[in-house]
């Protein structure tokens, strides 16, 4: 759960937003559960910068499908 945390705050610095608010962003489309835990490997080895890049990505397309 601490890669969740990590991915989380680091979504939020790089939208300057809230973590709160991403945190619910995120579990409303699911995103915790579907992308980021199922997916660990491969983002834990991404460098922040690029993480938050796909995990705003990632988030962004999955609110447009909702």
């Amino acid at each position: 759960m601490a890669f969740v945390a990590t991915c989380i705050e680091t979504t939020a610095r790089f939208l300057n937003a809230d973590y709160k608010e991403i945190f619910q962003r995120m579990e409303r489309v699911g995103m915790i559960d579907n992308y980021i835990i199922p997916n660990y490997d491969p983002l834990h080895s991404e460098s922040r910068e690029v993480l938050a890049q796909r995990l705003v990505e990632c988030l962004n397309n999955w609110e447009k499908k909702l």
